[in-house]
């Protein structure tokens, strides 16, 4: 794939800017241990308007995960009869054409969007990424990051339900309340001041690093608790208390090595097998 190019201009107004705003929901947390988009969703924005919007379940080829049906619960069912990614991707980069990108750990979404666009031989957009992970991190002080957190530090009249499409209006309300008050707090009023603001545009196609769940890597790095919901290799869920450590791969299946509480003993936990994370104070 060609690097981005970056058509817009610095001085841009942010109010006079594109924004599309997308989500996808997967059958796993990598596209390179071969997992796949099963669920897409973007809204185009200018002003604080809404110019269209898209939203479809696409067949992925492949099971979904324990740990990613855990968050989505898309069942096997909703998915037949669904098209491929090909066969959406028209619409979808329609909305894309000549705007701004933006997500919600931006990397996760690009990371799979690339490769799907690879798979369907189709040119990526060209608009530069905007993370609202990166902007919440470096615009506030909240206890978590997490969309559902951010969102609900703001008060944005919309929470994330793990599709695509909430996750999406979700996003946007927060990307609003980010610039309102950037541009209170920092003077922040173009694209170029709100791309320095995050230290950069974020690089496409993303590094192949995996990108971890903020509550996750926010974990190790702060070395803190975590409450984590788990199904393990027979399909028992149960919940406990972990202290991230370190994430390592084996034979193509990500692991996570924490201290559980429960046991008081290091644990090794598969991530695709992970329903949900949130921070322990």
């Amino acid at each position: 794939m060609e690097a981005i190019s970056y058509a817009f201009d610095p001085a841009s107004p942010l109010d006079g800017i594109p924004f599309a705003l997308f989500d996808v929901e997967t059958t796993g947390l990598s596209p390179a241990y071969g997992h796949r988009v099963c669920e897409v969703a973007c809204l185009r924005v200018q002003g604080g308007r809404e110019i269209a919007r898209m939203e479809a379940l696409v067949d992925p080829g492949r099971p979904i995960s324990p740990g990613a049906y855990g968050v989505n619960r898309i069942e096997p069912e909703m998915l037949a009869g669904a098209p491929a990614f090909e066969m959406v991707v028209r619409p979808l980069l329609e909305l894309m054409e000549n705007a701004v990108l933006v997500a919600h750990n931006a990397p996760f979404d690009l990371g799979f969007l690339a490769k799907e666009l690879e798979i369907a031989r189709v040119a990526p957009p060209e608009g530069p990424v905007v993370d609202t992970l990166v902007l919440s991190r470096r615009a506030f002080n909240f206890a978590s990051n997490s969309l559902s957190a951010v969102a609900r530090a703001l008060e944005v009249p919309v929470q994330p339900t793990h599709r695509a499409m909430a996750d999406v209006e979700t996003t946007r309300y927060v990307l609003e309340e980010i610039l309102r008050d950037l541009e209170r707090r920092w003077g922040v009023t173009t694209l170029g001041g709100l791309l320095g603001f995050q230290g950069g545009p974020i690089p496409y196609p993303p590094p192949l690093a995996v990108p971890l769940p903020p509550t996750i890597a926010e974990a190790l790095e702060n070395r803190g608790r975590v409450l984590m919901r788990y199904v393990d290799g027979r399909g028992r869920e149960t919940e406990r208390i972990v202290r991230p450590i370190h994430i390592a791969e084996r034979y193509g299946v990500l692991y996570l090595t924490a201290h559980c509480y429960q046991r008081n003993e290091l644990r090794t936990f598969r991530l695709d097998r992970v329903l949900e994370l949130a921070r322990e104070d």
